[in-house]
């Protein structure tokens, strides 16, 4: 088949978690290029018309679909699925509405409260409707960022009113250039639970578990900046993952991966995905995010737990090709997604 993986356009200068989308579109074109397919790359580039013109030119059987801030912005990550689907080509991974879902917070998380899915209380920008208590800590996160863009240990508060939450909340906003909110943080364990698509549906990989070793007390026990891209930080070195349980595990573990495919089936997820948790010191799981089309570079966490399960990045690609719908009918999206 014509495959073409589009992805993110990233100068050479890019920061970490820009350049990872580029490492990872090389790495997907020589999975298919073993896999025999005719493949080749294409960036999502800062004239949609321009991107548009190369894909009716090429024609390809298939469209590799990895892309994560077009126009350098990730609050408009849905685009790439929906130019696919005006265009009527088959893709991979996640529609135009399931992108728009997951990727924006707020969204995602209501969603999940509205199906009596477990996720921390959060406090938006314009939202003041959820339960407040100053004797807990915060974490202040962007509304559409990912790969934990801002994240840091400053990123967790403990304001003493609604007023010193929106503060807060309209500060860090500032600093990332985009919208945040606040959500209860989660004291406990945090867990990853990948998803492919199969032959007989969606497949649960082997549960992660992010470990935080040597951390200072006191130091919060988070997934911040530093932790996924500064490879000589201290965050990066001591935060690995495990795949090891003990027994008195299972039954946690059973119930993450029960929700994760309630995830799936909600946002209504193809190909891949990713779904986060923390755990708190009762053992009452709650879901932090649901990531649609994670990263599949080869040191990327959903490809830890592919090996896992004992599937290298070439049947990782495969089975994600042989998962590709169809673009569906002209505004077939834009009705559903409300993005006229």
């Amino acid at each position: 088949m014509k495959v073409v993986v589009l992805h993110d356009m990233a100068s050479p200068d890019a920061a970490p978690d820009l350049a990872d989308n580029v490492v990872q579109a090389t790495q997907v074109l020589a999975a298919l290029g073993r896999l025999g397919h005719r493949a080749q790359g294409l960036a999502f580039g800062p004239e949609v018309d321009q991107t548009r013109q190369a894909l009716e030119e090429l024609r390809p059987d298939v469209v590799f679909n990895l892309v994560e801030t077009p126009l350098g912005m990730a609050r408009m990550i849905h685009l790439a699925p929906l130019l696919l689907e005006r265009l009527r080509l088959r893709y991979t991974g996640a529609g135009a509405r399931g992108m728009l879902l997951t990727s924006q917070k707020l969204l995602a998380k209501k969603a999940m409260r509205e199906s009596n899915l477990p996720t921390p209380d959060w406090c938006g920008p314009r939202d003041d409707g959820l339960p407040f208590s100053p004797l807990r800590r915060y974490i202040v996160k962007s509304v559409w960022e990912h790969g934990s863009v801002g994240l840091d240990d400053h990123s967790i508060i403990k304001p003493l009113g609604r007023a010193a939450m929106r503060a807060a909340i309209a500060q860090r906003g500032k600093a990332l250039g985009g919208d945040c909110f606040a959500e209860a943080y989660i004291d406990g364990r945090e867990f990853n639970i990948a998803i492919l698509a199969g032959s007989r549906g969606p497949e649960v990989l082997p549960p992660a578990e992010i470990t935080f070793e040597g951390f200072q007390p006191g130091k919060p026990h988070i997934v911040g900046y530093r932790a996924k891209w500064v490879e000589d930080s201290h965050e990066y070195n001591h935060t690995p993952r495990r795949f090891d349980f003990e027994p008195r595990d299972a039954e946690l573990l059973a119930r993450l991966k029960a929700m994760s495919l309630r995830c799936w089936r909600l946002f209504g997820l193809r190909g891949w995905a990713r779904v986060d948790f923390r755990v708190d010191r009762k053992g009452r799981p709650f879901i932090l995010e649901v990531n649609a089309n994670p990263c599949l570079a080869d040191d990327a966490g959903f490809m830890a737990a592919a090996r896992r399960a004992g599937l290298d990045q070439t049947i990782v690609v495969w089975r994600i090709l042989g998962s590709a719908s169809r673009g569906r009918r002209r505004g077939c999206a834009v009705e559903k997604t409300g993005l006229a």
